[in-house]
């Protein structure tokens, strides 16, 4: 029994830090979006708080890569995978960044060639060691050609 008590006074109060960072998390969203948009809704409590950290940092504007090529990359993905939501919000947040229809195009058209050249190699299994030393190879030989 003397156990117990402390066991249950610190499970009381990680409960009540869990639900202080989850507030604080929902406050920010909200802060930062206008509203709490489903996809954090639909988030489990417990892990919001840590997933808002991991989002607000990569989308923060310290971020290395542009905000316009962040969200073109994050397109490609989103289409293969395939998200609808993710594809209309990319698009939207894109767009809101910059991106023309055509850089947009591009993209999609980069992502499916990735995809199509990625089933030849692997469906064929191509040996990968092998493959590195080609790309090496090719690489070293067009830097040389360019320098004609």
């Amino acid at each position: 029994m003397i156990f117990v008590i402390p066991v249950l006074l610190i499970t009381m109060t990680l409960s009540a830090q869990d639900n202080d960072a989850y507030e604080n998390a929902k406050n920010e969203i909200q802060q930062t979006f206008g509203s709490f948009l489903s996809m954090f809704e639909a988030f489990p409590k417990d892990a919001l708080p840590g997933a808002w950290e991991n989002f607000k940092f990569l989308q923060s504007p310290e971020s290395v890569i542009p905000p316009k090529y962040r969200e073109l990359m994050q397109l490609a993905v989103a289409s293969q995978i395939p998200c609808s939501y993710c594809v209309f919000y990319h698009i939207t947040v894109a767009k809101a960044f910059g991106a023309t229809d055509e850089e947009i195009k591009e993209t999609l058209a980069h992502g499916a060639q990735t995809r199509h050249w990625s089933m030849i190699i692997q469906g064929n299994q191509v040996d990968l060691e092998a493959w590195k030393i080609e790309v090496e190879g090719a690489l070293k030989y067009m830097s040389e050609k360019s320098k004609e």
